[in-house]
């Protein structure tokens, strides 16, 4: 059992809730237990999507930071892929992931939502980076995740000055989807991710690696590998049950059954 995160499993969709009061703080708990629940979100049959939610008032205020304060290089050294991990395993799960965001995400809070697939924001959010001013940077795929979702110039502009970025703007940067009232976000996010409940989960799954993995290749190399997933789908039961459905009934009608 895992103290501080926990999978919700309702309709098909599995919420990942963190639930650390009173800011979900992340430690190095926290993390490893991340980690967990995100391999259990993958592993589960009946979680056909995901939503990542903090609660009513804060996804995750950022890092313990009393935790880390008097680690050494040596022992910070050792954690530090153990702190990528945690929230890459969100970014690795094999299913669409929505983050619903109210309140504050910032630093390790801000990466667990950069590591989801689409962010649904509250107009009472505010993210940022604050690393810098702690005499440190991103640990935890900020500096990777964030230039990647909005190019280097702006990612660099909120890393290197670790400024709060509210709502309005996270939206107009593209740092965030969709601005919703805040006590609208996980409803608006959960019906986002309900509509792939009865989808196609392997051809789900292989669109979001063709474009994850397709981000760190060249473009002759993407399209290489493109090729490759998409081929690699054809024999598979969404193929078989998708074309079928086409040719039978016309498009969007086809009921798939999972994995």
């Amino acid at each position: 059992m895992t103290e501080f995160v926990r999978l919700e499993v309702d309709g098909g969709v599995g919420t990942i809730r963190l639930d650390r009061p009173p800011m979900n703080a992340v430690n190095r708990q926290v993390n490893v237990e991340l980690a967990q629940v995100a391999q259990e979100a993958t592993d589960r049959d009946d979680v056909r999507a995901v939503v990542v939610y903090g609660g009513e008032k804060v996804l995750a205020a950022g890092a313990d930071v009393k935790e880390m304060a008097d680690l050494s290089y040596s022992e910070m050294a050792g954690r530090a892929h153990e702190l990528s991990h945690g929230f890459g395993a969100v970014s690795e799960i094999p299913k669409p992931v929505v983050c619903a965001l109210t309140g504050y995400a910032l630093g390790g809070g801000f990466e667990i939502a950069l590591s989801c697939d689409r962010r649904i924001a509250g107009d009472n959010a505010t993210v940022g980076l604050p690393e810098i001013l702690l005499g440190i940077i991103p640990g935890g795929g900020g500096t990777q995740r964030l230039s990647r979702l909005i190019g280097p110039a702006r990612a660099k502009d909120l890393i290197f000055s670790g400024r709060f970025v509210k709502a309005p703007e996270a939206l107009e940067l593209g740092i965030v989807d969709e601005i919703v009232p805040p006590d609208e976000v996980y409803t608006r996010a959960h019906a986002w991710a309900s509509q792939f409940a009865n989808g196609p989960t392997r051809a789900l799954a292989a669109a979001k690696k063709a474009v994850d993995r397709g981000l760190g290749m060249d473009l002759r190399d993407g399209l290489d590998f493109e090729s490759e997933v998409f081929a690699a789908l054809f024999g598979t039961e969404d193929q078989v049950i998708g074309m079928r459905s086409f040719v039978e009934n016309g498009p969007g009608k086809a009921q798939f059954l999972g994995r």
